[in-house]
């Protein structure tokens, strides 16, 4: 067994073969397409709650938007196992090594459920005082605690099933991950209005309806992993030791701060919107992070198909090709997001109603989304820069790039603006941010690519790690 995990199988070297010598646009766009779309569908049903709920009232929808707070949190530890086990073992296997890319699948994936377990037990004991911090006042109390009991029950799944998607994604099977969370997304989107009002659950049928699709997600992740993927998550091959949960944190890292920091920025966010314009400020901050993460979602699942790509040769030798590749990327993510911005400034209004015809509501959001309709266009230099320096294994630029948006330079400000600009500075804390972030990201995306300006082998040649494994 230890040989055969060792030698690569064919189909293992034709993978490694598509990896390095297929042409950047078309290797890219290849695995990006899966990724936008499953992006695009997360993205609608992480919207779908939002839009069902307005239906009832702006209550239940600030709400929703309060126990995003913890979403994202959940969503921060399944990105840290994801994106640290799936950077470690691509480059593994770009040079090689698929004894440690077969350890890294199964201990990032056992982790990841360790962690979802926690998450879910503590949440629900201290349900009431993690409300109370979340910003839920008398009249959202009671459906922030149905929505966030609910939810935290499906924290396995939803940490799980971002491990399985990010390694699956690693190897170059964007297909099966696609389908994955596509699955998840349909399931979540039809239960949605059948629950709240076929069997008029309110929030608590939105809840079930998505942590139903999480769970599905999450079988569906789980056995295209086992039949989809090169490298495994079995049982045999955890090892729970400091080597590999360095590796996990030096890769994952990045994201636990880019999506950590994104919940504690959303939940001073809601405090900060309440105090300036109570629940309808906070309805219309919900509704434009919803909207912004549909247009970006994107850009998201374009970066996505690049990181694969960027870690895989990287690791194989190719650096050249990982710097084709984020130029490649940033100048058509600039170019798509440059559109969404001047839709988001011309229909901000009509945007908002969508999701809740509330005159307040309206008035709070069509500010907000205007303002970071603005800075839309930076976003690719922002994310693309991060998802660079994390798929080479640079933890620590990463690390700044991921903390700046919703961290190092949202919380000082969100802290600030209100107090000078009341809900006006509010609505424009996040647009402030990006901007702020892009001029931190731009330098730090230069000084890389002038390091990858050459490759470490010689063209026409292989990874040694690679050759040897082959004829060994």
């Amino acid at each position: 067994m230890k040989n055969i995990l060792k030698r690569p199988t064919q189909s293992q070297k034709e993978r490694y073969d598509y990896l390095t010598k297929t042409p950047i646009p078309r290797l890219i766009l290849t695995l990006a397409v899966p990724t936008i779309i499953s992006m695009l569908v997360t993205g609608i049903y992480n919207t779908a709650d939002t839009f069902f709920v307005g239906r009832i009232s702006t209550q239940a929808t600030a709400a929703v938007g309060l126990v995003f707070s913890v979403m994202a949190i959940i969503q921060a530890f399944g990105f840290f196992f994801g994106q640290g086990s799936g950077t470690f073992l691509s480059r593994m296997m770009g040079a090689g090594d698929l004894k440690s890319a077969n350890e890294m699948s199964a201990t990032g994936f056992a982790w990841s459920l360790l962690t979802g377990v926690l998450i879910a037990v503590l949440g629900n004991v201290f349900a009431v005082p993690i409300s109370r911090a979340l910003g839920a006042t008398e009249t959202t109390m009671h459906d922030t605690l149905v929505y966030m009991r609910i939810i935290l029950i499906g924290a396995p799944f939803m940490t799980g099933q971002f491990v399985l998607n990010n390694q699956l994604r690693y190897q170059g099977s964007a297909y099966y991950s696609m389908i994955g969370l596509m699955a998840g997304a349909v399931l979540n989107i039809a239960l949605d209005p059948i629950l709240m009002f076929g069997f008029h659950m309110g929030v608590a049928g939105a809840a079930i309806a998505t942590i139903s699709g999480q769970m599905i997600s999450f079988f569906v992740l789980f056995a295209g992993g086992m039949r989809g993927g090169n490298i495994r998550p079995r049982l045999r091959n955890v090892r729970m030791n400091w080597f590999y949960l360095r590796e996990l944190v030096n890769g994952g890292i990045p994201s636990l701060f880019r999506q950590g920091l994104a919940a504690v920025a959303t939940l001073l966010l809601n405090h900060a919107a309440g105090a300036a314009g109570g629940d309808a400020a906070i309805a219309g901050m919900s509704v434009v992070t919803r909207a912004i993460m549909l247009i970006v979602s994107a850009l998201i699942g374009f970066g996505q198909g690049f990181q694969p790509v960027a870690s895989f040769n990287y690791g194989a030798g190719r650096k050249r090709r990982v710097r084709e590749g984020y130029l490649f990327c940033v100048k058509y993510g600039t170019i798509f997001l440059s559109i969404g911005a001047v839709a988001g400034l011309v229909f901000a209004p009509q945007i908002v109603a969508f999701f809740r015809d509330d005159p307040e509501v309206i008035a709070v959001g069509t500010m907000a989304l205007r303002a970071q309709a603005i800075v839309l266009p930076l976003q690719p230099s922002i994310m693309l820069t991060n998802m660079l320096l994390q798929s080479i294994g640079k933890g620590v630029r990463a690390s700044i790039t991921s903390a700046a948006k919703s961290g190092i330079f949202f919380i000082p400000l969100i802290l600030i603006l209100p107090r000078l600009f009341g809900l006006f500075g509010v609505e424009i804390t996040q647009a402030c941010a990006d901007l702020l972030s892009a001029m931190l990201a731009i330098p730090m995306a230069a000084a890389e690519l002038k390091r990858l300006q050459n490759d470490d082998l010689p063209e026409g040649t292989e990874n040694k790690s690679e050759g040897k494994r082959q004829h060994g």
